[in-house]
């Protein structure tokens, strides 16, 4: 019924899908972001920028510039969206398909800033119809 591939025999070809998956395809672009011969740091170049974006965002949280270091986490995401659409490669910071990732990363990036710019107190982004859904619901 299988063909033994282990011992030598030819294995014929097939279209059907195997019945067993024994490896994953890397996700597209998810190759080095520079050449082999670059130390690991280089070749993870966008990843380890979006992550030290975002680690300098949650530092400046941490020292009570919630509103900047918050935005600056969405601005990480947003830029790690933009990277993914425009660079063929970047490393390890593709983990899904392109479209998939920059979708994520885009709206999360996005719901960041945005809900950043509308924290209380003195919101620095006032939008008229969510402040009039709230007060609806929360009667």
């Amino acid at each position: 019924m299988f063909a033994d591939t282990s011992r030598g025999a030819k294995k014929r070809g097939t279209r059907r899908f195997p019945l067993w998956t024994r490896d994953t395809a890397r996700p597209e672009g998810g190759g080095r972001a520079a050449s082999g011969d670059a130390p690991a740091p280089a070749r993870q170049w966008p990843l380890i920028a979006v992550l030290v974006l975002t680690g300098l965002g949650l530092l400046l949280t941490a020292f009570d510039l919630f509103r900047v270091g918050t935005i600056l986490v969405g601005v990480g995401l947003l830029g790690g969206a933009v990277m993914r659409w425009v660079l063929p490669s970047v490393g390890m910071l593709a983990v899904r398909s392109r479209f998939t990732d920059m979708v994520t990363y885009g709206i999360l990036g996005l719901a960041i800033v945005l809900l950043a710019m509308m924290a209380q107190p003195d919101p620095w982004l006032k939008i008229p119809f969510l402040q009039d859904t709230l007060h609806f619901t929360v009667r």
